[in-house]
């Protein structure tokens, strides 16, 4: 946990919203694992795969889970756009995930859920969106509804809905506790 989220809690409203900006992106982790390591393998599992490929894409269907280290996506659908050809190594060369229906991604504490989400390989740009997008770390919980995570920085923004508001419950001393 970073020490500036650690220091962030100090109960004033002002270092409130500090914290809930520096909340959001501890939960940066908990999609790194996918796409950033070649020396892990995707593993993705469903009820049914379609390959297509004329548009380089597969699409799995059925309680799909996919797994990388400790990264682990579970979700209703998912279809993957790679390049080349899918005889080849499609784990090296997948550009884009796209999931939806129930979206729950989880790394060691950290969980979030959302409607739809999107990894970008090439970018390195995961969005999660949703009529609620809640992130969750141990008993510290982030609510939006939409989740914009760049893979290689870290850096995370939760946005509102449009006729809402970020909402953010930190539990005290929940941060200091290993």
């Amino acid at each position: 946990m970073s020490g500036f989220l650690k220091s962030a809690i100090a109960g004033t409203f002002c270092l409130l919203s500090l914290a809930a900006a520096s909340q959001a992106q501890t939960f940066s982790n908990a999609f790194a694992g996918f796409g950033s390591s070649d020396k892990e393998p995707i593993q993705i599992e469903a009820s049914e795969l379609q390959v297509e490929d004329k548009s380089n894409s597969a699409t799995f269907t059925g309680s799909v889970v996919v797994s990388q280290g400790e990264t682990r996506m579970k979700t209703d659908h998912l279809k993957v756009f790679y390049d080349g050809s899918a005889a080849g190594d499609v784990q090296q060369k997948i550009s884009r995930l796209e999931a939806s229906g129930s979206v729950y991604i989880s790394s060691k504490d950290q969980t979030a859920t959302g409607d739809q989400a999107s990894f970008d390989m090439t970018k390195e740009i995961m969005v999660m969106t949703g009529k609620e997008v809640v992130l969750s770390q141990g008993p510290n919980v982030v609510v939006g509804n939409k989740l914009t995570v760049n893979l290689k920085t870290g850096k995370a923004d939760l946005q509102a809905p449009s006729s809402g508001r970020v909402k953010v419950l930190i539990q005290p001393n929940s941060l200091n506790k290993k």
